[in-house]
């Protein structure tokens, strides 16, 4: 069959936005307990509720968290690690009154916890002093809201499960995460980490002994500091504590024996990944002589077997080119994966025979690949005779083709963190727009994860500049490669990439339209107003406030409104904790008042990130309107029509 002309953007797609919010569903926290495998499925079809869902054996799968319930913390507002299983039951923390509740298999969700400004991540059972059912505790990180008016305080604390009450273990350190008990119970290890560090600048790794009645004796820091980031630290089944460090410059696998700190991978890759949220896992004991993990090159993960003895690491071949939240048992390894191909999905495999059995995919879609883009990883020259990297996704539907003498829009896209990253695992919200004609590029900008401490440390004192900087540079290098338009370049992000965006678009004139998803445009506000968490990290990305406020002024986009010449469309949720409503709406009225053409949709109910089916449909919808009346171009479908200001 002949393929249609039809001018870029204005192509008929399958990849709708209807199919994106019904059959898509986010994967989250993975946990196994005996034969039974445990996730999290952010479901946007149900207000983005997230639930607890039990795996057995048999392929049976039952949702364990009932509805209204929503298995999700808010420490350190990004939560993660929000749920644990103990021989079938479950104790999670609610989203609506961040209370601990326990399920037992078949029975309605019960609080352990009071009602009290307390919220709890990250926790372990207590074998050693009691039994799930009868007495015992959780130990866990605990994030103090008790007094408003001051900052909130993070403790390791432990938790009754028969009284409810909690009591902090470790306490001083403005941050904690991932206390880990030893197989026998005797010693407890954590992170801590103090303001301005994030966890992927500077951590410490401590342990502790625990006395019979619970109680913390004598506590001694072995690894970290402030210039060392440590993740994920593990106890293997014979009492050896492992955890990644990255005082190689990559984050590496490391070990205490003896009191010494014993490397057993050194390779410039990355087995550790920024602590954004709880319960992150890069690998996971099959035995106490093997470890099963998963490390990153070149923006793709790679699986592996390392034997603990010989240290040997040797590749697990898969077909999937993302792999995450590890977790094993004997004979087996069950971790989120994805490829260009298939979305991120949960996936099981058997280590003995090699097989691979998807337990749950991301979505229920089938495409035909004809309507697939698949990604190129590009390296650009940047600023400064530096290289950045991207995956570019050209134009790809198999209806249709362009006039010859056309080139296609692009459409830069800025990941939020921005100590974060982007990978090349199928997503339909990028498919979305190629399979219409727009052409993709999906920067991993310096300060991205995943090519080592030096990469990320490249946005240090930086921020509004090299990310910038990368943004530009790859989309004019794909314009003067003549892969497309470089009279129609566009740049969208959310959250710290929707700085980016806004900085693209208001200090440089690459650009000819942008779309900021809840986007930073003041920093100075965001210094004084954002959550605990990351209330310090613009110390480390811009420099200290107050002493540097002219920094923080130079680099906000809403102090230069007037150089700010291209449309914009906002998208922003009422209920945002670490960008305030107010900065967009600043923003808006700034550009109404200029005379630029401006669209802004704000959500109620939405926090930061849209989690509802309604509002992730109809952002999608808004900004592809919004670019075809900018640009001119027919969309094949109609959609709702966005108001655009200054048209």
């Amino acid at each position: 069959m002949s393929k249609q002309i039809a001018p870029y953007g204005s192509w008929k797609s399958p990849i709708s936005t209807d199919l994106i919010v019904s059959e898509t569903i986010g994967l989250g926290q993975i946990a196994l307990d005996g034969k039974d495998v445990y996730w999290v499925e952010g479901r946007p079809s149900e207000g983005g509720r997230n639930v607890v869902v039990r795996r057995t054996p048999d392929g049976q799968t039952t949702d364990v968290t009932p509805p209204p319930f929503n298995a999700r913390t808010r420490v350190h507002e990004y939560g993660g690690g929000a749920f644990l299983v103990v021989d079938g039951t479950v104790y999670f923390s609610n989203f609506a009154d961040q209370r601990l509740y326990r399920q037992d298999a078949g029975a309605e969700p019960q609080p352990v916890t009071p009602e009290i400004a307390l919220r709890y991540a990250d926790g372990v059972f207590d074998r050693q002093r009691g039994r799930a059912r009868a007495s015992g505790r959780i130990v866990c990180v605990r994030e103090d809201h008790t007094e408003p008016e001051r900052e909130a305080t993070n403790t390791i604390a432990s938790i009754d499960l028969e009284s409810g009450d909690s009591r902090a273990l470790a306490s001083g350190h403005d941050f904690y995460a991932a206390p880990r008990l030893s197989p026998d119970g005797t010693r407890l290890a954590w992170l801590a980490w103090d303001h301005p560090n994030m966890p992927w600048d500077g951590t410490e790794l401590w342990i502790g002994e625990l006395q019979p009645d619970g109680s913390l004796g004598h506590s001694g820091r072995v690894a970290g500091g402030a210039d060392e980031s440590i993740f994920q630290p593990e106890w293997s089944p014979d009492g050896t504590l492992y955890f990644v460090s990255d005082r190689t410059d990559w984050w590496n696998l490391c070990r205490v024996c003896d009191g010494q700190i014993e490397p057993l991978v050194e390779m410039e890759a990355e087995f550790g990944r920024p602590q954004w949220v709880f319960g992150m896992s890069t690998y996971a004991f099959e035995s106490a002589q093997r470890i099963i993990c998963t490390y990153a090159q070149q923006g793709a993960w790679h699986l592996a077997s390392l034997d603990t003895e010989t240290q040997r690491l040797e590749a697990i071949e898969t077909p999937y080119t993302y792999i995450g939240g590890i977790r094993a048992a004997p004979g087996r390894a069950v971790f989120h994966a994805g490829s260009p191909t298939e979305p991120t999905s949960i996936v099981q495999r058997d280590l003995a025979t090699g097989q691979i059995e998807v337990l749950r995919r991301s979505g229920k879609f089938e495409i035909d690949p004809g309507y697939l883009s698949q990604p190129q990883a590009i390296e650009f020259p940047t600023e400064k005779g530096l290289t950045a990297h991207a995956f570019f996704y050209p134009p790809q539907n198999r209806d249709y083709t362009a006039p010859p003498d056309e080139l296609p829009p692009l459409l830069v896209m800025s990941h939020g963190g921005p100590t974060g990253s982007t990978s090349n695992t199928l997503r339909l919200t990028v498919q979305y727009w190629t399979s219409r004609g727009i052409a993709v590029l999906d920067v991993n900008y310096g300060g991205s994860a995943g090519y080592g401490r030096a990469y990320r440390q490249r946005l240090a004192g930086q921020w509004g500049v090299v990310d910038v900087d990368d943004c530009v540079g790859g989309a004019r290098y794909l314009a003067e490669h003549g892969e497309v338009d470089g009279d129609r370049l566009i740049i969208r992000g959310g959250s710290a990439g929707g700085y980016t965006t806004l900085c693209a678009l208001t200090f440089r004139d690459v650009f000819k339209a942008g779309a900021s998803y809840y986007g930073i445009g003041d920093l100075e506000a965001m210094a004084k107003e954002t959550h605990k968490f990351e209330s310090r990290y613009l110390d480390g990305l811009i420099g200290p406030y107050p002493e540097q406020r002219e920094l923080y002024v130079e680099r906000s986009p809403i102090h230069f409104t007037e150089r700010l010449s291209c449309p914009v469309i906002f998208f922003q949720g009422l209920e945002d904790q670490v960008v305030p409503p107010n900065q967009a709406g600043m923003m808006v009225e700034a550009l109404r008042k200029k005379g630029v053409p401006v669209a802004y949709l704000p959500f109620e109910g939405e926090q930061h990130g849209f989690r509802r089916a309604e509002n992730i449909k109809r952002s999608l919808d808004a900004e592809l309107y919004f670019y075809s009346r900018i640009f001119g171009f027919e969309l094949a479908e109609p959609v709702e029509p966005v108001e655009i200001e200054n048209l």
